[in-house]
């Protein structure tokens, strides 16, 4: 269809993904933290370098990723890697000051790990349709893709397996089932809602 150009996001549009998703992201993470489990993903890896060295999240979230920004330009372009860099700053600084604004007193595990992957595949989805991400593997597992021609999707789910698994080592079994249901309806939350060529607006 002629006009195509109007369905793309404009700069707005872009600045407020940016600038929400990673606050959406960063609530998941609390929840996460708070129930004492994990999800997958580069999250994933900071989550278990955070609960094996008491180090802040937000800044093991930061420098993580740091690896994965050549891989980003590379694969994805400019564009996609200085959104990416902005929605993991935003990330880190958000995990890190959300603890001094929310208080939680009560939370029920089994919620707190279906919400925060809820929460969490709701961030993704929206970095995903303005052409972003949080970084890490997923972009190394479409650089794999790219130059060798393995599944991205078969890849990180076998990352994403391998974290979760290491948990079994630092978390007690229950934590570690309930970080993969979260984990589930994470990916349940893309599979569902992120069908190539339906949403007009990338």
């Amino acid at each position: 269809m002629a006009g195509t150009n109007f369905n793309r996001h404009n700069l707005f549009e872009d600045a407020q993904c940016l600038l929400v998703a990673p606050l959406i992201f960063a609530f998941a993470i609390l929840l996460l933290r708070e129930a004492g489990l994990l999800t997958g993903g580069t999250v994933g890896i900071a989550f278990l370098i955070h609960y094996l060295s008491g180090w802040a999240m937000g800044s093991v979230l930061f420098v993580v990723n740091l690896p994965f920004y050549a891989l980003a330009v590379r694969s994805m372009g400019k564009a996609f890697t200085l959104k990416t860099f902005l929605s993991v700053s935003l990330l880190a600084l958000y995990t890190e000051l959300l603890p001094q604004l929310v208080e939680v007193h009560s939370l029920h595990r089994s919620f707190a790990a279906l919400m925060g992957g809820f929460l969490a595949g709701i961030s993704l989805l929206m970095l995903i349709r303005h052409k972003a991400s949080l970084g890490g593997l997923g972009i190394l597992v479409v650089h794999w893709q790219n130059t060798r021609g393995w599944r991205a999707g078969k890849l990180q789910m076998a990352a994403d397996c391998l974290i979760l698994a290491a948990a079994a080592f630092i978390r007690d079994p229950w934590s570690v089932v309930l970080s993969i249901i979260g984990a589930l309806a994470l990916n349940l939350v893309i599979a569902v809602n992120h069908k190539a060529g339906r949403y007009m607006g990338t």
